[in-house]
């Protein structure tokens, strides 16, 4: 009698590396032509099709620290106090204003620092008799100076074309005086669930039935990345209605996304209708969870499938997905960011294979990071997904992870930023 497999991706013969599906969207997967203008507001998570740069120095004039006393610091005593008379008072968004020599004078917070001022004394380190302010000694010159053109100077790049921007870079761009931005166009995505077993969120759940989870993972995923989402619901599991709805979302959009329906089994038609339609990139990558994800076009559309369990679709999404639609964007950095921690687990895994377990974070006893296996790993317990703190990857050439050794760590908030 042939020996019963335990493990679900020993079948096929070699499978495809990640690292080869990923060269593939680079050679296969242009990005989007089209630029528009974007408010600020709606320019968050937008790709800049443009360099943003400072039309002037930033900030455009020295100014002020701290509530304290302007003056020169050559008019101090060496090694001694010196006492000074305070003449005149700048406020924030004063007039550019000047020094009297040889005195000082009251300043705020923002203020422009009065010409022939090079030093501000905190207001704490004052002592005033009067209309007089005693400076202590030890005062460094430029203290509590902001100089001008210390953060941009004028001419200077502040965000680079190919930046997908972050609410800092929309502060920066603010800060430069910018209202409008060049920006990349959106990219269209199309969102499918597929199978007869799934009931939309809200609908009366039949025995054997189960709600769609991936279809609201992903919307939430693709929205946090700027796309442009359709969703177009729940596919059934019939080879004419999968084709013709992908052959409809294919004129109109730039990316097609579906999960589940991917595998070989007879009811899986998304491959078989990808083909029909289409082209197939690659199939199955040597991973887990997945191994079931697509790769494919239908007219000028690209096509992503991903696996159907909610753990291989956040997995596969952060690896592929994700910077395949940042690539449409026309973004310049598409992979997700890693950091290396200390594992606090040993672990047994299959040669030829990259695996990702998932993890939460706590502190070891030296107070650095360690990452601590989620006791729950298949892939349909969703609320690892919500537990963990992200994915501890593990190479293809390795096989046995120690206890208190260095993996690299992929934090679930890459999916978004």
């Amino acid at each position: 009698m042939a020996q019963l497999a335990d493990d679900c991706f020993a079948f096929g013969g070699p499978l495809m590396t990640v690292a080869t599906a990923l060269e593939i969207i680079a050679e296969r997967v242009p990005p989007l032509d089209g630029v528009e203008r974007a408010a600020l507001p709606e320019a968050l998570g937008r790709v800049l099709a443009q360099d943003v740069r400072a039309g002037f120095d930033l900030p455009p004039h020295d100014n002020v620290a701290v509530d304290g006393y302007a003056f020169a610091h050559a008019a101090l005593t060496p090694g001694a106090a010196t006492e000074l008379p305070v003449v005149g008072r700048f406020a924030a968004g004063d007039a550019p204003g000047r020094l009297v020599p040889g005195s000082a004078a009251r300043v705020f917070t923002g203020a422009v620092l009065p010409a022939g001022a090079d030093t501000v004394l905190m207001q704490e380190d004052a002592r005033t008799i009067d209309d007089r302010v005693i400076v202590p000694p030890g005062l460094k010159p430029g203290a509590n100076r902001r100089k001008a053109g210390e953060d941009l100077r004028a001419g200077q790049v502040a965000l680079a074309v190919g930046h997908r921007l972050r609410a800092q870079d929309i502060a920066l761009a603010a800060a430069l005086g910018q209202d409008l931005l060049n920006v990349r166009r959106r990219p269209r995505v199309a969102l499918f669930s597929t199978g007869d077993e799934l009931v939309a969120p809200g609908g009366t759940l039949r025995p054997g039935a189960i709600y769609d989870a991936n279809r609201f993972l992903l919307h939430g995923l693709l929205r946090e990345l700027g796309c442009a989402v359709s969703d177009l619901g729940i596919l059934p599991d019939r080879a004419e209605s999968v084709r013709a709805a992908l052959a409809r979302a294919a004129r109109d959009h730039d990316v097609l996304l579906t999960s589940g329906g991917i595998s070989a089994g007879a009811e899986d038609h998304v491959k078989p209708a990808l083909e029909a339609l289409g082209a197939l990139h690659f199939w199955r990558l040597a991973i887990k969870p997945g191994r079931p994800v697509a790769l494919g076009r239908i007219g000028d559309a690209v096509f992503v499938g991903l696996p159907g369990n909610p753990v291989a679709v956040m997995v596969c999404f952060l690896k592929l997905a994700r910077p395949l639609i940042l690539r449409r964007a026309g973004a310049r950095e598409l992979m997700p960011s890693t950091f290396r921690v200390r594992s606090g687990f040993a672990f047994a895994k299959k040669a030829d294979r990259r695996e990702w377990v998932r993890a939460r974070l706590v502190r070891g006893a030296d107070g650095e990071p360690v990452a601590e296996r989620f006791p729950r790993q298949g892939s349909g317990v969703i609320s690892s997904l919500v537990e963990s703190d992200g994915l501890v990857e593990l190479p293809e050439a390795l096989t046995r992870l120690e206890a208190g050794a260095m993996v690299d760590f992929l934090p679930f908030g890459e999916a978004h930023g």
